[in-house]
């Protein structure tokens, strides 16, 4: 256990560690959608204008859109492929394949060991650990989740995304820890500063090393 080494910011122990899945414990989420286009010889310029326009809209205050519905459970990933098939094209013209999509697209993910070692090594320290993931159908590594989380909150299956507030709170409720006592690690700006408004610590993921030292600072325990 922590013990004395906790670290206390203020008045406030730092003692919950909650993180994002894809592009915090995998390869960048640009990565893998590099290799899929390559791959899948997808035209890039129409990939990119559809999730420019989806993404816009999923983030944009209540709006509605394949990706929100992906993520909080209303719309299922074979719907969704099929949407998302509909609107692109590879390189000479012909449709693209919506049977497996989602699978193709995050083929090329990889885990971060260094961010997995930091998380044994936290909830091995005493640290209450949470997934705290929006799902794209992803496969996730269940057989870790033991050794690795005090909590798993998924999105689809729990009804609801990041950003919701309310997701935030069930992931603290899960872990009883109230928000000032929690740093949460997402790769996504706009998520980080969702948990932020809620008084979670936010740490912005860039890579790993810069990660696992601000979270060692943060609880005050060497993760490396």
């Amino acid at each position: 256990m922590l013990g004395d080494r906790w670290l206390t910011i203020g008045f406030v122990t730092v003692r919950g560690l909650i993180t994002d899945w894809g592009g915090v414990l995998t390869t960048p989420l640009k990565e893998a959608i590099t290799a899929w286009i390559e791959v899948d010889d997808i035209d890039a310029e129409v990939y990119k204008l559809v999730m420019k326009e989806w993404v816009s809209q999923a983030y944009a205050g209540d709006g509605v859109n394949p990706i929100h519905g992906l993520e909080d459970g209303s719309l299922s990933p074979a719907e969704f492929e099929f949407l998302l098939a509909e609107r692109l094209r590879t390189r000479t013209g012909t449709p693209v394949p919506a049977d497996g999509l989602l699978t193709r697209m995050f083929h090329a993910f990889e885990p971060v060991e260094p961010m997995y070692d930091a998380l044994r090594r936290a909830k091995g320290a005493g640290v209450r650990t949470c997934l705290l993931s929006n799902s794209w159908g992803n496969t996730y590594p269940r057989e870790l989740f033991t050794e690795l989380f005090d909590a798993v909150v998924i999105s689809s299956e729990v009804r609801l995304r990041k950003p919701d507030p309310a997701i935030f709170h069930h992931a603290l409720e899960l872990i009883g820890l109230p928000p000032e006592e929690c740093a949460f690690v997402d790769d996504i700006e706009h998520n980080v500063r969702a948990a932020e408004e809620l008084g979670i610590t936010g740490v912005h993921y860039v890579d790993s090393v810069s990660t696992v030292a601000r979270l060692e600072g943060l609880l005050g325990i060497p993760l490396g």
